[in-house]
């Protein structure tokens, strides 16, 4: 043995040796041969060695795998040959969490079904419901998977079936698989059992090490799985071949024994051992056998007990001898459990049954799950799995348990299963042949059984139900959901259903599990101290019953729903019946039900009524049939009358010291994803038992249960024995309101599913308008699926487009976004407002307080009433006759006894009445005239057993107009007497006729009930003498104290309920005779739908009298003789007060409605004042110090101390401004159209064609060539990153300012701001700012002598000019004032507010030349960026954008100030060379000799920049004449700048021609201009000629004298336009406006640039030959020619005109943007980034929060917004569609530009809907931008601390 041993070795180590291509080649030849022995040997012996457990899972082995595998070839071209013989027609893409997926209900045929975006967007699904979502837990592609969807929806791909047609695999190709494959496979495996320890043997065990150890295999297989089909069915073959697994795994499963009792080999035994403890093992064989017995251990460790062990429980003995239910369920169950094998040990056949064992050993990892799944597409390995999958299950529950991760393992076991129980054949199948539905509810049996205690419910000791504890993390933490949800999935098949409900072994133990529900979570109200702890466990027991009891239940009704299935239905009903008798025997339940307790679950009580409902409404059942005696319907409708009663007390805080927990559980159970499977069925129950039991004792037991039975006496006092006063009245509203509903509800009573819709919708509309999600998630989703349409019913869309509008998303001024809503229809306000089914509906009490407030205003509004309108009464739908019963409840004495009390009461004004009494009483007053009792025999019977000399019979309408003369009542004796209130004649006993006895015994049970109620309410005089005593169960309740005596008065009423509504009605209206004869003859019920009480009233009588002669003619007495009503003789004191009560209320009520008037309209005063951020066309033309006599100084307002004055050097006055640096001016572009955001890879943006970069290239250009300071004056910076200063008009104090600064940095709790940074809110308007702006002390504008025209001479005014420039250093400010203070601040503020890189330009950074640039490019940003404001032309005129709000001037006086600090040279001064011919040329030439570059030419000064210079370096205040001078000497520079640009733009020819072109009146002529500047440069030979042919090819068109005149006007333009627009703040002229052709000259004439409209030149003034300053500038540029040709072109041609700023264009489908950017890998780190963001102004791709783009600690969106924007960033997040705005240290979520189709917003993608470009929310979001109002906008503001 030792010999062949070693013979292996060396020839496995040979073979190691040699390549692994040519080994793989040579062996695949061998084995190709017909006898293969020796290739098989070779190749067994080279996988022992290679694929050797001691080698560990080295990548070496994979390496030969792979090359095996290929036999020789690449591993590449292998996979490729394999691929394409893929025959598979199913897509079969497996995904994990996360992925973005699409469901589409459309194509849909099971609800779970899915698709990859490939598929997705391959198939066409236009005008389909489908949605795209983020998978949860993981799923699969289902296209082409005909079980699971229909085949209109698969993609092209699977629609055309094309893995039919592929050729069949060449044996040889997949042979080395066949035979390397399973030797890898067991590998895995032996890797999974050796790594396994127990939880107990291993405190920290690591399961994760092994499966990381394992994670290159488990990969490669995954990767075969992708091969395709051909591969696929390799693996099934392998993973399901039982030989094979035999041979491999438990081959040597005997030897152990004998080896560890050898002798001979004791060293390979102790070498295991210490192996082993070392966790690595010698030769594979001995690991193997040995392992396969500690696998088996745990095996058997896994199983669940068997049957007996289960279920033989002894804990629930019971002591009496009787059975408890407990044990009663339990031994049903274990008799029912067909199959032991579920609880057998398990034996594994396959390596698939092994595998899937250890991948639920270890949790569900990921890489197994995906590998698992992605071999579904194969049919064989899909059953064979499934079934595999179902064997394991109860282990899978049990692994469930146990787990820690135990949500990770949930979403990967529903991934699993999902896919395995979605498709109906296969579910079927496995039902059929593995017991599929036993294993299920066993299974969720065992595990609930883990949680039960005993029940409390009734009586504690007597109790011997059990109910699952909700305070245990299975309940808690949802443990059991992947299991009800699998169990709800296979119930959604019709032949699994069918199967269940056929089978009594299934019914009967779910029944018990439902049963573990009933009564859970149990409340017990605190009656002394609040409760210490509020618990929670309520999300759990509501999760718990509508997961795992109603949502089945919803599922099995979905399959009862035609005739031929009647027979389900009994038997689920008999069902839910014995089962409901076991579980009142179980808790001791008799007749009452156990006060202070309340349970809102009880599931067997709704499956019942669920099951009734469904029998009734569509199979046509009997209801009779399905019902039980009297005894059971009175035993049922205890508990759901017990929570409709709580549910009042809850809202009348009498549960209060149970903390709100308890108000959370009330508004569960009634909130909208729990009402149909809660309170509707209770309700439903109610009305059954209702319209089946006797009707008194159904009334009595109501006003019992909710306590208000001692309120019901005609007395004026009386006393409650459990409630308080003030909670009386809520609880009496309560039972009124709840037996409205239940007369007047028809959910189940008959209205069809379309029906309800309407209803579902109406009542949530009107209580206010609704997105369209949230109605969809609103409405009850059970009768009518939302999802998908039901056909023969009517659509959820159909439906809402008639009952409401839509109103489409608008934009509040306040920059607020509206989401589109729908509201009710007109008509629908008129004809279904239905004020019940909203009560019914409200989470909230407040939504009906809401509704109302709706009505009423429709009601104002369409002029159909203007008071208080009273909540509208509606017909309803005809009852289902089988429902007729319900009727009775209306036509019984006792209701028509409280009725006539009540009225009486309110009429009399007795204390704890209200209007919504009033208004519940006539409503069922109202019903009960709708609905009349059809049969008479009803009457007859109550007759005979009702001696009762209230009302002779039991119709309301005859009760109506029956006059009740005196009543017997008992009062206090410290009750005010009240003389003949009202009598009741004495009352006997029912008298019950001797049937058969269980009748008896039942009708004696109503009579007491009736009697004990009726007695309490009259007091009659017939119990008087017998002394009544009070029940026990009301004497326990008693207050303590002795209360006063009882004593027994004879009241005089003589009243009928018709009367005392007449009284009412003149009691309400206020007027004696209110209901004249003459209203009777013309009455029409109809006329009065809307209104108030008394519309109400008279309505009811009207419907009186048509419907009854007899109360026609009563009411005819009634208004004959109308009295006042006879007040009490001696008015009770509580009434008094309650009345002075009211009218307070009144009184507080108007008082306060002034006030909040007169407050609203301060608040606008201040609002038209103060904030006009939005609009700045509509402000009013405020010209500073318009209204001041000329020379007065401007006075300012502080808004901190309120006085006002001038603004003085010692104590100045400032404005509040935000600074901040913008890039809008540098993202300007020279066309219109916006650019395009790139969504293929195709596409790019370029940025070189924007401004700033413009700007940036003509700088560095003149740099190259030119002296450093003179190219610093030569320009304009900041385009990209200038300080742009905008004020919301308010001045202040300085000093006031700093301590406002001082006050708010004490002040800790500020949000949103940083006081640090000098931020701060205006304290007038709440604006944002961060810098106060000093205004110079002095005159506002300019004005008188300024002003005044002067008739100088140009050459005058231009030495004048001169002159002043000399006296730079002369400023009228004293050096160290407090004001020159605050302006050195303040230019610190403006350095501060942009970063350092947009400051420095020049080649020696904070050098005075380029302080001095940028302080003069403060002025040009600020200018140029108004001018963007206004449209970027000044044709619109007026102010600017009103004149309080523009800090210009001021600005323009701090930088002046700063300015003065630097002199020009006057030697260098531009003026000279603008206005001057100087002698000679050389003067340049000799300078440019010099070793110093040279100065600027004139023609590449950028004219704007020289005004602005001009202007601020001369002293302030500056004559107007000597700034028209400068303009005009600047205009002929501009002019001849717009000359040559356009000459280079010629051809050789058209230049040619007009430098010939002669003509006279030269210096007003741009021909000859034009002439003789072509001539000029022409002398430099090749200024013209560098590129002659592009420049051919851009003037292609033919220059006509028009296009020259209209292109050298637009050329100046933008110098004039800023120039007005200058001098319109200097000097405050007006800007008149315009049309658009005429701005220019226009302009001109605002200028004083004397000229025609007709031409551009002649507004050009030469002081001195134009000719000769022309030839000047010109030979200025030709000494330069030979150094820079190329760039000379573009300094000379630039084009000064930019299109207004604009984001980018985007798509108008969100999803084209989403799928090309979710998955794209971010440019700067190559990953996909978690979060992706784009940004808005340039397109820049970036990872949001990104850890892995992160420099210097800043994330990169805020790098980017620094960059791009200079700290003001605009991003779209893709992943939620909305975007982010960041300004500086701060960022706001904005909102989103996409919307659905409904007007919403849809963050997060959560709802997955196609999203569409709101092209008006978009506009908004770039004027924000624009404008730069994002901070005065946007509200929420929070600090991002760089971490986004």
């Amino acid at each position: 043995l030792a010999r062949s041993a070693a013979i292996t070795r060396m020839m496995a180590a040979s073979l190691l040796r040699r390549d692994k291509k040519s080994t793989a080649a040579h062996l695949k030849a061998d084995l190709k041969r017909t006898d293969n022995s020796s290739g098989l040997r070779q190749l067994q012996e080279l996988l022992d060695s290679v694929l050797h457990p001691e080698r560990g899972s080295e990548p070496e082995a994979l390496e030969w795998c792979k090359w095996l595998l290929a036999g020789g070839d690449g591993f590449d071209e292998f996979c490729r040959t394999v691929r394409s013989y893929d025959n598979a027609t199913l897509c079969g893409l497996v995904w994990t969490a996360n992925f973005v997926a699409y469901r589409c209900r459309t194509c849909g045929i099971s609800p779970c079904m899915s698709l990859c975006a490939e598929c997705f967007n391959n198939g066409d699904h236009t005008g389909h419901d489908f949605n795209m979502f983020r998978s949860q837990a993981g799923g699969a592609c289902d296209c082409g998977d005909g079980n699971v969807m229909r085949e209109s929806g698969f993609c092209s791909r699977h629609r055309l079936k094309t893995g039919e047609n592929v050729p069949s695999v060449p044996r040889d190709l997949l042979l080395m698989s066949e035979m390397v494959l399973p030797r890898f496979i067991i590998t895995i495996i032996q890797y999974l059992r050796d790594g396994y320890t127990e939880p107990e043997s291993a405190a920290d065990r690591d399961l994760q090490k092994v499966l990381q150890q394992l994670d290159l295999h488990i990969s490669f297989l995954e990767e075969l799985t992708k091969m395709g089909g051909a591969m696929r069915t390799v693996l099934t073959k392998i993973l399901t071949n039982q030989q094979t697994f035999k041979e491999l795994s438990m081959g040597e499963y005997e030897m152990p024994k004998c080896l560890k009792s050898s002798v001979k080999y004791p060293q390979s035994v102790m070498v295991w051992g210490a192996m082993s403890a070392a966790g690595v093992g010698p030769l594979c064989f001995i690991k193997g056998r040995v392992n396969a017995a500690s696998y088996q251990e745990i095996l058997e460790h896994f199983m669940l007990p068997s049957a007996e062990k289960l279920y033989g429980d002894e804990d629930f003995e019971d002591q009496d001898g009787l059975q408890g239910v407990g044990q009663r369920k339990r031994v049903k169950l274990s008799s029912s459990t067909k199959d032991p094998s579920i609880m057998d040990t398990l034996k594994h056949k396959c390596f698939l049954e092994e595998l899937l064992f250890w991948t639920i050993k270890y949790e569900f990892p990921q890489k197994m799950v995906t590998f698992l799944l992605n071999m579904l597409p194969d049919q064989d390995y899909k059953i064979t799995f499934t079934k595999t999958f179902v064997q394991h299950y109860a282990f899978i529950m049990k692994t469930l348990m146990k787990s820690h991760e135990s949500d990770t393992m949930s979403n990967r076991i529903v991934h699993i299963s999902v896919q395995l129980f979605s498709n109906e054949e296969l579910a079927r199948h496995v039902t059929e042949e593995c017991q599929l539905l036993d294993i299920m509810v066993t299974v969720l049996i065992y595990m609930m059984e883990s949680c039960l205690i005993k029940s409390e419910l009734q009586d504690e000791e007597s109790n011997h139900h059990v109910v699952v504890n909700c305070g245990e993390a299975l309940l808690k933490n949802n443990t059991y959901w992947p299991l009800v949800s699998d169990f709800i999935n296979i119930l959604s098949h019709q032949s699994v259903a069918k199967r269940f409900l056929e089978d009594q072994s299934l019914l009967l133990p779910w029944m018990s599990f439902v049963s573990f529900f009933q009564g859970m979570n149990l409340n017990k109200r605190e009656l002394n101290e609040h409760v210490e702890f509020e618990s929670q466990t309520y999300y759990a027991a509501f999760a718990a019953e509508l997961e795992a009891c109603a949502q089945p239940m919803w599922g099995l009704l979905t399959h009862c729903k035609v005739k031929e299935t009647q027979e389900y239905t009994k038997t689920v009903v008999q069902y839910c019946l014995d089962t409901l008798q076991m579980w009142f025997d179980a808790i001791g339940f008799v007749d009452e039900p156990a006060l202070n307790q309340l349970t809102f679950h009880l599931p067997l009580h709704r499956y019942y009524a669920m099951f009734l409902s469904k029998g009734v409404k569509c199979q046509g059942l009997d209801l009779d049939s399905l019902l039980p005696d009297q005894e059971m319907l009175m035993k049922i409708m205890v508990h759901p009358l017990q929570i409709q009663a709580s549910l009042s007390e809850i809202h009348s805080n009498m549960w209060v010291r149970n903390g709100l927990q308890i108000k959370g559980q009330a508004m569960t159970y009634v909130q909208s994803h729990f009402c149909n499977s809660m309170i509707d069925p209770d309700i439903y129950l109610l009305q059954v038992c209702a319209s089946r039991l006797d009707p008194d004792y159904f009334i009595s037991s109501v006003f019992e249960r909710f306590k208000v039975v001692d309120l019901l006496t005609m007395a004026s006092q009386h006393q409650n024995a459990v409630l308080d006063s003030e909670q009386e009245r809520p609880m009496l509203e309560g039972a009124l309101t709840f037996l409205v509903i239940l007369s007047s509800l028809r959910i189940h009573l008959g209205m069809s599913d379309d029906e309800i819709l309407r209803a579902e919708m109406v009542s949530q509309l009107c209580m206010n308008d609704r997105t369209h999600s949230s109605l969809l998630d609103l409405i009850p989703e059970n009768p009518n699926p939302k999802s998908g349409v039901v056909p023969g019913s009517c659509s959820f869309e159909e439906m809402l487009s008639a009952v409401a509008d839509f109103k489409a998303p608008v934009f509040e001024p306040g920059g607020s976004m509206q989401q589109g809503m729908y509201t009710p229809k007109a008509e629908v306000w008129e004809k279904e407002f239905d004020p019940i089914m909203v009560i019914l509906r409200t989470v909230y009490r407040r939504d009906v307080q809401s509704a109302m407030d709706r009505y009423s205003a429709f009601l104002k509004q369409s002029g159909i009433q203007t008071g208080n309108p009273w909540p509208p009464y509606k017909e309803r739908t005809p009852l289902h006759p089988c429902y007729k019963g319900l009727v009775r409840l209306l036509h019984c004495k006792t209701l028509h006894i409280v009725i006539f009390t009540l009225l009486y009461k309110i009429w009399m004004d007795h204390q704890n009445m209200s209007e919504h009494v009033l208004c519940m009483v006539l409503y069922l007053i109202e019903l009960g005239l709708d609905n009349p009792v059809q049969d008479d025999k009803v009457e007859e019977v109550s007759i005979e057993h009702c001696h009762d000399s209230w009302f002779p019979g039991t119709s309301l309408l005859s009760n109506l107009h029956h006059v009740i003369n005196f009543v017997r009542v008992r009062v206090p004796e410290t009750a005010p007497e009240v003389d003949g209130l009202f009598i009741l004649p004495a009352y006997s006993p029912s008298v019950v006729s001797p049937q058969n006895l269980r009748e008896a015994q039942v009708f004696s049970l109503v009579a007491e009930r009736r009697r004990k109620f009726q007695e309490i309410i009259n007091r009659s005089n017939h119990e008087a003498s017998q002394a009544v005593r009070p029940k026990s169960s009301s004497s326990r309740w008693l207050p303590p104290g002795s209360p006063p005596q009882l004593v027994t008065e004879i009241l005089e009423i003589g009243e009928s309920m018709l009367s005392l509504l007449v009284k009412l009605h003149q009691k309400l209206s206020g007027k004696q005779n209110s209901l004249s004869l003459s209203w009777l003859a013309e009455v029409d019920p109809a006329h009065h739908a809307h209104g108030d009480g008394l519309t109400a009233i008279e309505r009811i009588l009207a419907k009186a009298a048509t419907r009854s002669r007899h109360s026609k003619r009563c009411l005819q007495e009634i208004c004959g003789k109308v009295c006042p009503p006879i007040p009490p003789k001696k008015n009770s004191p509580g009434d008094k007060k309650s009345m002075d009560k009211e009218e307070r209320r009144q009184r507080a009520r108007e008082r306060q409605q002034k006030l909040l008037a007169e407050f609203a309209s301060r608040q606008k005063s201040f609002m038209e004042t103060a904030m006009d951020v939005e609009s700045p066309e509509t402000d009013a033309v405020m010209d500073m110090g318009s209204a001041e006599p000329l020379d007065s100084e401007v006075l300012y307002d502080c808004v901190i101390c309120g006085q006002s004055g001038p603004s003085t050097e010692d104590r100045p006055t400032g404005l509040v401004v935000l600074l901040q640096a913008s890039s809008v001016l540098g993202h300007r572009c020279r066309s219109d159209t916006p650019k395009r955001l790139p969504i293929t890879d195709e596409e790019h943006i370029y940025p070189e064609d924007t401004c700033g970069a413009t700007h940036d290239v003509r700088l560095s250009l003149m740099q190259r060539y030119f002296k450093d300071s003179s190219c610093l004056q030569s320009v304009s910076i900041g385009w990209d990153g200038g300080v742009y200063v905008q004020t919301c008009g308010h001045t202040l104090h300085i000093d006031c300012h700093k301590s406002y600064m001082e006050s708010l940095r004490n002040d800790q709790v500020l949000q949103g701001f940083s006081v640090d940074k000098g931020e701060f809110t205006c304290p007038l308007c709440r604006q944002f700012a961060n810098s106060v702006l000093p205004c110079r002390p002095g005159r506002g504008m300019e004005t008188g002598a300024w002003h005044a025209p002067s008739n100088k001479s140009m050459s005058t005014l231009v030495k004048e000019v001169e002159d002043l420039q000399e006296q730079l250093g002369i400023f009228p400010v004293s050096v160290e004032s407090n004001l020159s203070k605050e302006m050195e601040s303040v230019i610190k503020d403006i350095k501060n507010t942009t970063q350092k890189k947009y400051m420095d330009y020049g080649k020696n950074p904070g050098s005075p030349d380029n302080d001095f640039l940028f302080m003069y490019s403060v002025a040009r940003t600020n200018l140029e960026l108004e001018l963007v404001h206004r449209g970027g032309n000044l044709c619109s005129g007026g102010a600017s954008a009103a004149a309080k709000r523009s800090c210009l001037n001021q600005l323009f006086h701090v930088l002046a100030m700063h300015m003065r600090l630097y002199s020009i040279d006057s030697a260098y001064n531009p003026w000279t060379r603008l206005t001057q011919i100087l002698l000679n040329d050389c003067v340049f030439v000799c300078r440019y000799c010099d070793d110093e570059r040279p100065e600027v030419p004139m023609l590449f000064r950028d004219v704007p920049s020289l005004l602005i210079i001009f202007i601020l370096t001369m002293p302030q205040p500056l004559r107007k004449e000597h700034f028209t001078c400068v303009v005009k000497v600047l205009y002929s520079l501009q002019y001849t700048q717009a000359l040559a640009a356009l000459s280079v733009r010629f051809s050789r020819e058209e230049r040619l021609a007009w430098s010939r072109k002669n003509t006279p009146n030269s210096d007003k002529s741009w021909e000859s201009l034009l002439g003789h500047m072509i001539s000029e440069l022409t002398k430099a030979k090749d200024v013209y000629d560098t590129n002659s042919e592009e420049t051919l090819v851009l003037s292609s068109s033919v220059w006509s004298p028009q296009s020259i005149e209209f292109s050298l006007q637009q050329f100046c333009l933008p110098f004039l336009r800023l120039s007005c627009l200058l001098q319109h703040h200097l000097y405050g002229d007006s800007l008149p406006g315009c049309l658009v052709e005429e701005e220019f000259s226009l302009l001109a004439g605002c200028l004083g640039l004397a000229g025609s409209a007709q031409s551009s030149a002649a507004c050009l003034e030469w002081n001195v030959n134009a000719l000769d300053l022309i030839s000047q500038w010109c030979s200025e540029e030709i000494y330069f020619v030979s150094d820079f040709l190329e760039s000379l072109q573009s300094l000379l041609g630039q084009d000064p005109q930019w299109a207004a700023p604009r984001l980018l264009h985007l798509p108008d489908n969100y999803n084209t943007i989403f799928q090309y950017y979710h998955r794209k890998s971010c440019t700067s780190c190559g990953k996909t980034p978690k979060d992706p963001a784009l940004c808005l102004v340039c397109g820049a791709f970036v990872c949001l929060k990104g850890q892995c783009c992160k420099q210097q600690g800043v994330c990169e969106c805020v790098l980017h917004s620094q960059h791009c924007g200079a700290a003001t960033g605009i991003f779209l997040l893709i992943n939620a569609s909305v975007i982010i705005i960041i300004r500086g240290h701060r960022f706001c979520l904005w909102g989103s530009v996409y919307l659905d189709a409904h007007g919403e917003e849809d963050r997060d993608l959560r709802r997955g809907k196609p999203l569409y470009l709101c092209e008006e929310r978009y506009r908004v979001l770039e004027q924000q931008w624009v404008s730069h109002t994002f901070d005065h906008i946007n509200k929420r503001w929070g600090p991002h601390y760089n971490g986004l």
